[in-house]
Formats: structure tokens, sequence, C-alpha cells
């Protein structure tokens, strides 16, 4: 029995060994689990703010896009509008001019008229005289 109380007495500063480097590499391996787990966290917080970031820069460019395209919206409505006036007004443009060429070939009839009044009346005129100068002639004086 010695033998065995002695093998008993020379492991246990060897299992007391063993049991504390168990121990320390337990500890180790939990400093790197922790150490790992804070990585990914960080690597997570890093990549959330990246994405973030990246969500941000893009919104501005879509909320530059939308506002160029309500205003191009507004700019088409305005332009439709100028346009359709536009055309009223050229129609009512056209409607003067044809009024006005009409009242002309009026006038133009009118003065054709006029002038063929003013010939008959002098042949009547032309006429008449000549009979008054024709009854004088054969009065007797």
């Amino acid at each position: 029995r010695p033998r065995g109380s002695r093998a008993a007495s020379s492991s246990s500063p060897a299992a007391t060994m063993l049991s504390r480097l168990l121990k320390e590499h337990q500890a180790k391996q939990n400093e790197r689990k922790e150490l790992q787990e804070k990585r990914r966290r960080e690597a997570i917080t890093a990549a959330t703010c990246l994405t973030e970031a990246l969500v941000d820069h893009l919104n501005v460019g879509v909320a530059q896009a939308y506002m160029n395209q309500r205003k191009l919206d507004h700019e088409v409505k305005t332009l439709q509008v100028q346009a359709a006036q536009f055309a009223k007004q050229t129609g009512q443009w056209i409607g003067m001019v044809e009024n006005f060429n009409q009242a002309l070939k009026e006038i133009g009839d009118v003065e054709n008229w006029a002038r063929s009044i003013e010939l008959d009346m002098r042949t009547i005129a032309t006429a008449l005289e000549y009979v008054y100068k024709g009854q004088l002639q054969s009065a007797p004086s």
C-alpha cells in the first residue's frame, strides 16, 4: 500500500497542475470566445452603419430624382396649359384675320359698286346735258 499512497501523492501535484492547465486553457478559450463575440458585434455594428450610410446616400439620390420628377411634371402641366392657351389665341387671331379679309373684300365690292354707280351717273349726266344742249339749240331765240 505504501506504493499506492505514493502514487496517489505523486499524482496529486500532477493532477493539480493538470487542473490548473485545464482552468487556464478554459479561461483562455473563454477570453478568445469573448474577444471573438466582441469582434462579431463590432463587425455587425460596422456593417449596419455602412448599410445605413449606403441607404442614406441612395435615398438622397432617390429623393433628388423624385423632386426632379415632380418639377418636370409641374413644368409639363404648365407647358400643356400654355400650349392650349396659345392654340386658342392662334385660333382667335386666324378668325380675326379671316374677318378682316372678308371686310376688305366687302370694301372692295362696295368700291366696285360705287365706281359702277359713278359711271352710270356720269353717263346719265352726260346724256341729260346732251339733251339739254339739244333743246337749247332747237329752241327759237
